[in-house]
């Protein structure tokens, strides 16, 4: 490899897998070559408007992984199907600059977590749950896939040894949640759940089953060998499965296990709690397993989520991100970084001390002294590098309006720095880019959406400070339509964050649009009001115990300061989640502000969400604690419930809901639109019976998207 570096990635191999994982169980199937295939769109824009068609069309791209010499890039994209209501991922293969890019695969069933084999002859691949074998013609095609695991349950993703004679995969057992046919045979066709512990259902699944991860043998040409589970009946009781979750739920995938450089240990994050204990904790540990004798030892943290485990190239050290406060999701997050000698770990230090943001998907450089990562900071996810003694240091510019992930690649021959890496913005969706950090400079590796976006208008956007009613400055990023006209009144949408804790970077999203809002004819008003997290620990915590305060006046103050312009006219406000609570608070303190509310999956009343949710930990710390505790911060929040200002409500509001959320029950949603309904506001309730807190089969969301704009076309007008 002389001096090229592939960097030990924690976060980009989860990508395919997470979606299997939060739907509760993985897809199983047999292969179905070329029947079902959905391919690029060639769609043609009008008159350069982008629309949530147009949306829609935009390839997804993931997973990008370099050829053992270097010299190849294999990839994954998704394309939708309208007509069809779903889509379909497949795989690319291209040089490492992006030249002579092939379709590798032409499947009807989506492709993910490709990689290389040691050689770079082969491919292995998921698909249907299963894992196949692909040889690399000499076109840059993969020849026909040979399935080579067979695990009833199906595999959500899998990681390879270092030389790759091993395999980690995920898979499922049965959860602590049981269906009347396991209990009674005869009654095979009575439909019930029943359980006796908490944490019964997550996200949009009951927990019948929940994930496990395996370790097995691997063979390029056989396949998947004898495997077994890394918890066994650890913390099982009479059922002889074990409870905890490996990874945890509802987003985690393998980036939390990690193979050691010897291949004879693995390091995995894991919260071994169940039942109530787990429903309040966030206390994840990381773990080091002895594969040869099922050896477990516990790197002793305590406190919050400990995540990430990433292993040194030379086999002498691992670092994580941990968080130092249970029950607290939005704690800051730390690099940590600690010494091993087999199974003996020590000398635990934090290498980020002196460094104000949160920090993400840590990985090794080859020369086992550096660490990259990425963090958000200031309204961007930048990237940086730091030594073994917290000397961090920026690798991306400040001025550029960007968000990147860590690295997987570094080219540093003739003596430049080239970071492989994927960048997007409220522009355009993800790409791969090669990035030099001397000129700090991009250059495009691929451009699978530029026949698209050079259809649409352009837009303009703008960053303003926006001072708070306590004197602060805060970042509000502006949109403003294509041929923006400043003699005109536009109607303007201020987007209000979900969260709580979150950040309105320049990242790209395919719910919540902001280049498809201005291109409507709007203002788009962003506020990183308090709570978000890319601008330290202070103003993000401040949220906490005080959702009915500043971050409220936060809103206030860009809608109030953006109306101040004479170029806007009226103005709604949108969210979903926390967003949705922000909403729903708004309508009855706002007076006269906004002339439309949109609210999706929000939080409606406190009380009754604290006892509906499902991980106890968010409420329990954001709230102050239960609606029964007698201390003020508890009193004040729930006395403060949106519900307890439906006297003040009169602004037209527009209620969506998905009818299998388990975060923000779907009820919610319902109370709201029946509230605004007995108190004569105009109001519209819609509810996705299928659909979780996101709206993802592309139909729906086309109808989202047509709902959520009827209804500001109606209440604000177009441009004039």
């Amino acid at each position: 490899m002389g001096k090229r570096t592939i960097i030990l990635a924690s976060g980009l191999v989860a990508v395919a897998a997470v979606a299997g994982i939060i739907m509760g169980k993985f897809a199983k199937g047999k292969e179905s070559e070329e029947k079902g295939f959905i391919g690029k769109s060639e769609i043609r824009v009008e008159d350069g408007k982008m629309t949530p068609e147009v949306l829609l069309a935009f390839g997804r791209l993931s997973d990008p992984q370099v050829s053992p010499d270097g010299k190849k890039l294999l990839y994954g994209v998704s394309y939708n199907s309208i007509e069809e209501n779903r889509s379909c991922r497949n795989l690319y293969i291209s040089n490492l600059d992006g030249s002579d890019a092939h379709l590798a695969t032409r499947s009807g069933k989506s492709i993910s977590n490709a990689r290389w084999s040691a050689d770079g002859k082969k491919v292995a691949y998921l698909m249907g749950g299963q894992i196949y074998i692909a040889k690399v013609r000499k076109d840059g095609t993969l020849g026909k896939g040979k399935k080579v695991s067979d695990i009833a349950a199906g595999i959500g993703e899998f990681k390879l040894s270092p030389d790759q004679s091993q395999v980690i995969f995920l898979s499922t057992v049965a959860g602590r949640v049981k269906t009347p046919g396991q209990i009674y045979p005869d009654l095979p066709k009575a439909e019930a759940y029943e359980t006796e512990t908490m944490m019964y259902r997550h996200w949009d699944h009951w927990v019948e089953e929940i994930p496990h991860s395996f370790v097995g043998t691997f063979d390029w040409d056989k396949g998947l060998g004898n495997f077994f589970d890394i918890l066994g009946n650890e913390g099982a009781e009479d059922d002889g499965v074990s409870p905890y979750e490996l990874p945890t739920e509802p987003f985690g995938g393998l980036e939390e296990l990690c193979w050691s450089p010897d291949g004879t240990r693995i390091a995995y994050s894991c919260r071994k709690k169940d039942g109530k204990d787990y429903a309040f904790s966030t206390d994840t540990e990381i773990y080091l397993y002895n594969i040869k004798d099922g050896e477990c030892v516990r790197i002793p943290m305590g406190g919050g989520y400990d995540t990430t485990p990433v292993w040194s190239p030379d086999g002498r050290m691992i670092c994580w991100i941990s968080m130092e406060r249970n029950g607290y999701e939005a704690d800051k997050q730390r690099l940590m970084l600690a010494d091993v000698d087999g199974m003996k770990v020590g000398n635990i230090r934090e290498l980020s001390t002196g460094f104000k943001y949160n920090v993400a998907s840590p990985s090794w450089d080859e020369d086992s002294q550096h660490i990259w990562f990425n963090a958000l900071t200031e309204g961007l996810q930048a990237l940086y590098v730091t030594d073994l003694k917290g000397n961090i240091t920026r690798k991306t510019g400040e001025g550029l309006w960007y968000d990147f992930t860590t690295p997987f690649f570094i080219d540093r021959a003739d003596g430049r720095e080239i970071l492989y890496t994927t960048w997007q913005s409220m522009d355009f969706p993800t790409e791969i880019v090669a990035f030099n950090t001397a000129t700090q400079t991009g250059t495009k590796v691929t451009d699978e959406n530029g026949h698209i976006l050079s259809q649409l208008k352009e837009h303009r956007t703008e960053t303003r400070m926006v001072k708070t009613v306590d004197g602060k400055d805060m970042l509000t990023w502006v949109l403003y339509p294509p041929e923006f006209d400043q003699s005109k009144k536009w109607p303007a949408i201020e987007i209000c964050l979900g969260g709580p804790q979150g950040t309105l970077s320049q990242g790209w999203s395919y719910r919540w649009n902001y280049r498809l809002m201005c291109s409507q004819g709007y203002v788009v008003v962003l506020p990183n009001r308090r709570g978000t997290t890319a601008f330290g620990q202070e103003w993000c915590e401040q949220i906490s115990g005080d959702y009915c305060g500043l971050n409220i006046q936060d809103y206030l103050c860009a809608a109030k300061a953006l109306k101040n312009e004479p170029y806007v006219g009226k103005m709604a406000a949108c969210g979903a989640s926390y967003g949705g609570y922000s909403v729903y608070y708004l309508c009855g303190v706002h007076g006269n502000v906004y002339d439309a509310f949109i609210a999706h999956a929000g939080i409606f009343n406190q009380e009754h969400m604290y006892m509906t949710t499902e991980e106890m930990w968010f409420p329990t710390w954001d709230n102050g604690g239960a609606p029964w505790d007698n201390n003020p911060t508890a009193l004040r929040h729930y006395a403060n419930s949106p519900h307890k200002l439906i006297g003040n409500w009169h602004t037209p509001l527009l209620v969506i809901h998905g009818g299998s959320d388990f975060r923000v029950p779907y009820d919610q949603g319902m109370a709201a639109y029946n509230c605004a309904q007995m108190m004569g506001v105009p109001s519209e309730l819609i509810v996705f019976p299928n659909e979780n807190h996101w709206i993802l089969k592309p139909q729906n969301a086309i109808f989202w998207h047509r709902s959520y704009f009827g209804w500001l076309d109606r209440w604000l007008g177009k441009a004039e």
